[in-house]
């Protein structure tokens, strides 16, 4: 019954450069600009993506991974404090005289942790758990530590609002996570199958839905021109130096495993780019705000780009273990 789904969701796991890409072109191109429409469909479709990731997750695996605090708590200090420094000093060396650009790339290394990490983590058989747990540890420090950094270094007092923020990310992570657990545990472990076909399908069309909207979004605030060009490269360089930076991370652990590394890949890496636009515009002035929404052009085709080196590295590494058991088992038959 799953089959042809599953080939679908496969093909899709190979080619989601195509699928972010296309999700980008079609936003930019439509550009309607903000909605609250859209704000309610991206929460709804991200809740799906959350659901459908923790099918394929058990509660216990969860629980362990949380009775083991020092690896989530390494990737928060990764993502609330490296992160940014290295934000910081990238806009020290391009725009020295420039402090609002300065203040934007702040921002963009500052936000929440993006949601969709934990969908390509699932992609890319990364630990869910892990993801799971960061993202929703971040749900209460992100609102708390992003006022502190900017009071210091921009001297700009702000008041988020948490309860709306969490309410949020509660809706979009927390509860379909646990419900998503909670069910595979009940069923024992058969929601696996619907989770890597028709659910796997439909959680990528959700997220080119999610790609969509969010372009749609912050297309407006983009004005492409020539001078766009050094800010282009600057913001690129900030999303290679995140995930770079989750890799590096991963890697500090000589024993770690490489499901785990991959986690940490992308939940370092990650922003939640609708947050932080919203964020920019509404506390500082437009030129601040543009770098932040730029971010949306490169995370998730690098995210793509990402997966699709690791899936050829593992299928590389499997090829060259079956060679070599093969020319064993030739040797001893010989």
């Amino acid at each position: 019954m799953y089959t042809k789904f599953a080939v679908c969701n496969s093909w899709l796991n190979e080619h989601m450069f195509l699928v972010v890409l296309t999700g980008l072109f079609v936003g930019f191109s439509w550009a309607p600009g903000p909605s609250d429409l859209f704000s309610i469909l991206v929460i709804v479709l991200f809740a799906y993506m959350t659901f459908v990731t923790a099918l394929g997750t058990s509660l216990k695996d969860f629980i362990r991974v949380f009775k083991k605090p020092l690896i989530p708590l390494w990737s928060l200090l990764l993502i609330h404090f490296a992160a940014p420094a290295i934000a910081w000093l990238i806009g020290i060396i391009f725009y020295p005289d420039d402090f609002s650009i300065r203040i934007g790339l702040l921002i963009l290394a500052s936000i929440p942790v993006g949601v969709t990490s934990i969908m390509w983590t699932a992609i890319v058989k990364g630990n869910v758990p892990l993801a799971l747990i960061v993202v929703t540890i971040d749900t209460f420090i992100a609102p708390i530590l992003l006022p502190v950094f900017l009071q210091l270094i921009a001297g700009k007092t702000m008041q988020i609002d948490f309860w709306k923020m969490f309410f949020q990310l509660l809706m979009m992570v927390s509860l379909p996570s646990f419900a998503g657990m909670i069910l595979h545990d009940a069923v024992r472990g058969k929601t696996v199958e619907f989770a890597r076909s028709v659910g796997g399908l439909t959680a990528k069309i959700s997220l080119f839905g999610v790609i969509l909207i969010n372009a749609a979004q912050v297309g407006p605030s983009i004005h492409w021109n020539v001078t766009m060009g050094k800010m282009l490269f600057v913001v690129l360089l900030m999303a290679v130096c995140g995930y770079s930076l989750g890799f590096l991370g991963g890697r500090i652990f000589r024993d770690l495993e490489n499901e785990t590394t991959k986690a940490i890949i992308y939940t370092v890496g990650m922003r939640n780019i609708s947050f932080g636009s919203v964020l920019a515009v509404v506390y500082f002035s437009p030129a601040i705000a543009v770098p932040v929404t730029l971010g949306m052009l490169f995370q998730q085709p690098l995210a793509a780009t990402i997966a699709y080196f690791l899936s050829r590295r593992e299928k590389a590494a499997a090829k060259k273990k079956s060679m070599i058991i093969t020319f064993f088992r030739s040797r001893g038959k010989s």
